[in-house]
């Protein structure tokens, strides 16, 4: 008899892996290459942004992949395997600086973080494409997926929490050492998490399609609708948030309020205030349409950072600050990573095809996308204020800080209440699963005819 609780870990720790890198990534990353491997903002941010470009075609060919994948293990899961010891591999390499010239630097850094990337495309995207194929049942689903999103939160979590000590422990004074040791530990574990994520799922839900309508590349792109579009524009300005907001707040808390003391705390409780709301969001989704859940927690972000602004001085107002942000953040990754499967089923729903490696992949490539655009915009602000590392910073570089940790998360958040305004799959996610469940019976009846 399957064990649904010991799914819902196997699924929600392949996450866990991801974000112990992801997380680091979008936290540390920057303040890695400037601080530790001697480039500039700018180059960074740049860097950060070309290479998305080249994830265009890496996730378009992941997710095409995944859709015509058939095996014994199913479509996604297999990729687990494949992909997690090159995942491991590139991480290492990516936090490891190399005794070159500026240059050469730059070189190693688009390389080794190019193939970073594309072993994550690997594990990542089935990962987004399984839910639908691991159960129909749309309550097991939002738990499904709000199991992925505190696991999520607690590698998260760790990163912000452990990362600093361990480079300290690990570095003995020399940083790019620490990083470099502790990258590689956090790969390896990653490795053995998305192993045990295979041992413990099992995809047993099949498309609601024929196999051989799958052939044509140009139809699945036919098949692409608007809501696919909706959750493409919401992976792209929520991670975006998570990137700003995170490699910013080490800049702020050390140049703007001087608490260098505060920085385990604030990466261990700032995320760790979003584990609330994702424990009683399933709960939450049965009395709210996504859409109205969205706009709260949009709002409820905005809040939180208006009161960081008030009241900076504050050690009880940074607290209260944190916890509403990360309540607002968390929420709105929940509900993001909520209506995927829905979107996924629309597709199939409305243009009778099945593309969910496609939709991951449009996912990942906006997800990444976002991350460089939002590294990009952090690193010309910064420069436009005249920031410079390890140096007592100009009440103008200080502005532009300020202005990454507080202002552009308050814009994102616009975006993303525009952007859920145009979804409207929750009036018909009933019919919707009846329909599939209706031409599934049809089709394996046809089968056995």
């Amino acid at each position: 008899m399957e064990n649904k609780w010991l799914k819902r870990v196997g699924y929600g720790s392949g996450d866990f892996a991801c974000n112990l890198v992801f997380g680091t990534m979008a936290s540390y990353l920057m303040f890695f290459y400037t601080d530790c491997m001697g480039l500039t903002a700018a180059v960074v941010g740049a860097m950060l942004l070309y290479t998305r470009l080249l994830d265009a075609v890496t996730d378009t060919i992941m997710g095409l992949i995944v859709d015509r994948t058939h095996t014994r293990w199913g479509q996604g899961r297999p990729y687990f395997v494949i992909g997690a010891p090159f995942f491991a591999i590139f991480t290492a390499m990516t936090f490891f600086v190399p005794d070159m010239g500026e240059t050469g630097k730059i070189v190693y850094a688009y390389i080794t973080y190019i193939l970073l990337c594309c072993a994550y495309t690997v594990v990542n995207i089935p990962l987004n494409t399984i839910v639908p194929r691991l159960t129909s049942n749309v309550d097991e689903r939002n738990k499904l997926v709000a199991s992925r999103m505190i696991f999520a939160l607690l590698g998260t979590a760790v990163v912000m929490t452990i990362t600093s000590p361990l480079v300290e422990f690990f570095g003995q004074g020399d940083t790019k050492r620490g990083f470099f040791i502790t990258m590689t530990m956090y790969g390896v574990m990653a490795m053995f998490i998305f192993f045990f994520t295979f041992s413990q799922t099992k995809e047993v839900v099949p498309p609601a399609v024929k196999l051989e309508e799958k052939s044509n590349i140009r139809e699945d792109f036919k098949a692409i609708t608007s809501q696919v579009w909706v959750i493409v524009v919401l992976n792209f300005l929520y991670f975006g948030l998570f990137v700003i907001r995170n490699s910013s707040a080490i800049y702020y808390f050390t140049y703007n309020l001087d608490r260098t003391d505060w920085l385990t705390f604030v990466g261990f409780f700032g995320v760790l205030s979003g584990l609330p709301i994702l424990l009683v969001l399933p709960k939450l989704q049965q009395m709210f349409t996504q859409r109205k859940l969205m706009y709260i927690f949009a709002l409820t972000y905005i809040v939180g950072d208006l009161i960081c602004w008030a009241f900076s001085n504050s050690p009880v107002a940074l607290i209260l600050s944190l916890t509403i942000t990360g309540i607002g953040m968390y929420g709105i990754f929940g509900v993001t990573f909520a209506i995927q499967p829905d979107v996924i089923d629309y597709s199939e729903y409305k243009k009778n095809r099945a593309i969910s490696g496609m939709i991951a992949a449009m996912q990942g490539f906006f997800v990444k996308f976002g991350m460089g655009v939002a590294a990009l915009a952090m690193g010309l602000i910064m420069k436009m204020g005249g920031y410079v590392a390890n140096a007592k910073q100009t009440p103008e570089s200080l502005f532009s800080i300020e202005v990454c940790f507080l202002w552009l998360p308050v814009v994102i958040c616009v975006g993303i209440m525009i952007a859920i305004s145009f979804y409207h799959l929750d009036s018909i996610r009933q019919e919707m699963t009846d329909t599939l469940e209706l031409r599934r019976k049809q089709l394996a009846y046809a089968a056995q005819a």
